[in-house]
């Protein structure tokens, strides 16, 4: 990075004045007190800072002197300093760091990389790191004057939804996790979800209540559906689980909390919601044990559906609850204070009636504290947003109000939509949390709202009477959108609003280690468009290549189809079950657009005229790639809308060519995608199966591998699942050899029916379409695991074909 642009950042960071949110109230105090009494050593963490810095950057080991210091140093907050090492020898430290805990010490050797080396971290899969802009040893840039102390401006930093473990880490090992944890402590998260392997403690627990592991058999879902067998919403479906995946993920879990010890973070560990296995209403009869409805199988299929809730006022679930938080002490320590629970999340309690809900909330934090004396209940606040008819004051104030105050903390989980905190007095004065939920499904989507990112935690903070403690990200799915994670993680160390357009500027030059007119021209316009989502609409990713209408299009009269304002493609989202429906026949299907397509492919032809500068980045790769893709992809809905519309009018000539050029589409964005590693189907298949070691197990995995991204879920002979395509991809393979078949099929029928005069067929498509996509799924194809051909030459050659 230039000097001037070092100066230039230095003075943005070190002479904004840092305004410091009021203190914390007493028992927030008490509670972060606590955290800090548990954490690892001085020596301990400042080692594995240094271990994060070697595996970051091997060549700079000696480049830096890390030290752990005292809040005191901070006016009892946590923070980073930045100073010039007191050279004593060439090849000594250059740069000092210290910080309260290793994860500040990781966040301030981040913001220096950045900041003053022009490096950018972001995760293997959205094009990995740039650090070719960072100075040889000896040469790094020296700060200024008496360097740089960035202090938080609330106390924590939290990471993950309860579903990022299934539609993201299912398949990962170690070694990837260990990449995570470097990147997480890089970003500044101190407060990670830590939910790898509770089934092992489950199994245990419930064999103490007389469940044998064969009943659990039943109970659990498979490894890519575990996240909602865990909230009560499914059993059994893609299940059963081996002894060894428990063992295995048990392990792993051990791994995982070690290290986020070692580096001074608080994990949030999973606690009982009330979910149970349907024997244990044998074993206890007189238990309140109710069978719940359905969520999402087509025909209410009782052999997935329709799960057991334990009421909490029943003295059994403080037992059940109890022995499941002693026995995480037992496997991993007194590791941390904070629980996560969603008893009440898309599953009203049976009555309004407020002292019922505060004796439910009040039963249990019993069963946390009973475990754990000092527990502290983490609960997502999504259910007030979800369930909003439900939620009302009195019921909201009698939940967040059945507990001591500071004993529970709530995830604000949508604030960067739809804030919950500015509505209900602070949560009615309960400490929370500002989250960006952003992404449902692990959707591949560009999208984002960065102006609220850049001024939601800064309003929610410094509004009058904030109860806010932290800044988190809540996403469903991980490793897409880098711009958007990395603003969010740095809001949680910024005191005032951020500038975007300057931000931005900053950033693209650090992403791709170079300042490019012509891309930063582009991230504005992509500021003003794509990341700029006003409409207050949760993105879901509903782009007919990876999620065509079920639809019969001749029930739909023409004329309802020639409006412009109607080809903006909407969906509504179905708030309480998170996942998208289309209109029935009687309204054309949309699809979501929020900005001007012809600006973003402008902003693409900036992009690709940059690519003589820039064609060696990985990082400039993987945008050119995604932003190629998402404009291809908003193309080929308007291609779908003009072949329906033919088809409506009865003209031949228009259908066949725009229903031929929609297949066409996506033969090329699947040949797009095969030129970048980070798009491709092999990948997840083949990590799946790396984990089995059984051919059984192997099976099983694939399989819900494949099923995940796919129908999700049960179908019937003509009833595709209701959360088909929820976790929807845009990976070369899986539009080759899944999307494209569908949508041949369903345009096969519709040419048919045009040229005979008859009724389109749409049963005995979806007939054939279900029987297709259970064969894929029970499939065992290879794909390839490695990128081919030219990205920016395969990126031109599509533009020219498409917009020239």
């Amino acid at each position: 990075m230039s000097n001037s642009i070092t100066q230039l950042m230095f003075l943005i960071l070190v002479f904004v004045p840092i305004a410091l949110s009021s203190e914390p109230q007493q028992p927030v105090e008490a509670l972060l007190r606590r955290l800090d009494s548990k954490r690892s050593s001085a020596s301990v963490q400042e080692a594995a800072a240094k271990a994060v810095l070697k595996r970051l950057l091997p060549t700079h080991v000696d480049s830096f002197d890390f030290k752990i210091v005292d809040k005191d140093v901070c006016g009892g907050h946590s923070c980073f300093v930045i100073n010039n090492h007191n050279l004593s020898s060439r090849n000594g430290p250059e740069i000092q760091i210290k910080g309260t805990t290793a994860v500040e010490i990781a966040s301030g050797l981040h913001w220096y990389l950045k900041y003053w080396c022009g490096a950018h971290v972001s995760w293997d899969k959205t094009g990995g790191m740039q650090l070719a802009s960072i100075p040889n040893p000896g040469s790094l840039p020296r700060v200024k004057d008496k360097g740089l102390k960035i202090q938080r401006p609330v106390p924590w930093n939290y990471y993950q939804n309860v579903v990022t473990s299934s539609y993201s880490f299912v398949w990962w090992d170690w070694e990837r996790w260990q990449k995570e944890i470097d990147w997480m402590a890089l970003q500044g998260i101190n407060l990670p979800l830590a939910f790898t392997g509770q089934e092992s403690i489950w199994q245990k627990v419930f064999m103490d209540f007389n469940i044998s592991k064969g009943d659990l058999n039943d109970f659990f879902g498979g490894p890519a559906f575990l996240a909602w067998a865990r909230m009560g919403n499914l059993h059994a479906w893609g299940g059963p689980l081996s002894q060894n995946w428990l063992d295995q993920q048990l392990v792993l879990q051990k791994q995982i909390l070690s290290r986020m010890l070692e580096l001074g973070m608080t994990p949030v560990l999973p606690s009982f919601s009330g979910n149970v296995p349907a024997t244990l209403k044998k074993f206890y009869p007189s238990a309140n044990i109710t069978r719940l409805g359905d969520w999402n199988t087509v025909n209410g299929d009782r052999r997935w559906c329709c799960t057991y809730l334990l009421d909490p006022s029943d003295p059994l679930f403080v037992e059940i609850g109890t022995a499941f938080i002693r026995r995480q002490v037992e496997e991993y320590g007194d590791v941390t204070d904070i629980y996560n629970c969603d008893t009440f999340n898309e599953n009203s309690p049976p009555t309004n009636d407020p002292a019922y809900i505060s004796s439910l909330g009040a039963a249990v934090y019993k069963a946390m504290s009973k475990g754990d004396t000092d527990a502290v209940w983490l609960m997502q606040g999504w259910l007030f947003y979800s369930d909003s008819a439900f939620w009302k004051p009195p019921q909201m104030k009698a939940l967040l109000h059945s507990v001591p105050f500071g004993k529970m903390i709530v995830l604000d989980l949508f604030a960067d939509v739809k804030p919950i905190w500015n509505t209900s007095s602070q949560f009615y004065d309960t400490p929370y949390i500002w989250c960006l939920l952003h992404n449902f499904g692990g959707n591949l989507e560009m999208y984002g709202i960065l102006d609220a990112i850049s001024s939601g935690p800064v309003d929610a903070r410094t509004s009058e009477n904030s109860t806010m403690v932290g800044v988190g990200m809540c996403m469903e799915g991980i490793e897409h959108n880098p711009v958007i994670y990395e603003l969010t993680s740095e809001m949680a160390f910024r005191s005032e609003r951020v500038p975007v357009q300057d931000w931005l500027r900053t950033y693209s030059r650090r992403r791709y280690g170079n300042a490019v007119h012509q891309v930063e021209e582009a991230w504005e316009i992509l500021h003003r468009t794509i990341y700029n989502c006003t409409d207050g609409i949760a993105d879901h990713n509903t782009d007919f290549i990876v999620k065509l209408p079920d639809w019969d299009p001749s029930l739909e009269s023409v004329s309802n189809t020639t409006e412009p304002k109607k080809m903006q493609m909407l969906f509504t989202l179905d708030i309480k079950r998170r996942f998208l429906l289309q209109k029935n026949s009687s309204q054309f299907p949309k699809a979501h657009l929020w900005y001007s397509t012809q600006d973003v492919i402008n902003a693409l032809r900036l992009f690709l005229d940059a690519g003589n500068d820039l064609s060696g980045s990985l990082t400039y790769r993987y945008d050119l790639v995604d932003l190629t893709r998402q404009v291809l992809s908003k193309l080929a809905n308007q291609v779908y809308v003009d072949a329906v519309t033919a088809f409506q009018r009865k003209d031949v000539k228009a259908f066949d060519l725009n229903s031929k050029k929609f297949v066409q589409l996506i033969r090329d964005i699947d040949a797009l995608l095969a030129s970048d590693d980070n798009f491709l189907l092999g990948t997840w298949l083949e990590s799946a199966k790396k984990l089995a070691t059984s051919p059984t197990e192997m099976r099983q995995y694939e399989w819900n591998a494949r099923t995940q991204v796919t129908m999700w879920y049960d179908t019937t002979k003509t009833n595709q699942s209701q959360l088909h395509d929820y976790a929807n991809k845009f990976w070369s393979g899986l539009l080759e050899s899944y999307y494209l078949p569908r949508a041949s099929t369903y345009f096969h029928y519709l040419s048919k029916s045009l040229r005979e005069n008859k009724d389109f067929e749409v049963e005995k498509w979806r007939i054939e379409w279900i029987s297709f996509s259970n064969n894929w799924q029970a499939g065992t194809e290879l794909y390839p695991v490695k990128a081919k051909g030219d990205a920016l030459a395969i990126s031109k050659a599509l533009y020219e074909k498409y917009f020239v």
